[in-house]
């Protein structure tokens, strides 16, 4: 143990110094884990945006859902993983909520950049109240 670290085995403080190749790499564990590293920071959206790039991705998905016919508000969630539809039930029936998804979905595919996958839900909803008296 080292005392920067009380409690941490010396060969996993070696792997965090070596990550970075701060230090030398004097074991496997400590190449694995430099690998490792390169392989998570490499894939698409594994390095943080910075906040006005992240908010104008939202604004990007919001609007591309927002540009059909029938959509009364959109939101983007899940940190953009996700877009909810609402619908003007009057306007939309099911079977066209379910084109519309679909169209939604499309057209992010088309016009955007984005890691991993979105998913597109529509939601149609209407009501009905009465009271009693």
């Amino acid at each position: 143990m080292t005392a920067l670290s009380p409690g941490v085995d010396a060969p996993v403080v070696h792997c965090i110094e070596a990550h970075h190749e701060e230090v030398e790499p004097a074991t496997v564990e400590a190449v694995v884990t430099i690998i490792a590293d390169a392989i998570s920071g490499s894939r698409p959206g594994a390095r943080r945006e910075s906040l006005e790039q992240y908010i104008k991705r939202l604004q990007a998905l919001e609007a591309v859902a927002g540009s059909f016919e029938g959509v009364d508000k959109c939101y983007a969630i899940q940190a953009g993983r996700e877009i909810r539809i609402i619908v003007r039930p009057e306007d939309i029936d099911d079977l066209a909520s379910l084109q519309l998804s679909k169209n939604i979905a499309r057209k992010i595919e088309e016009t955007m950049q984005y890691p991993g996958q979105i998913k597109v839900t529509v939601i149609r909803e209407t009501r009905a109240v009465d009271y009693a008296k």
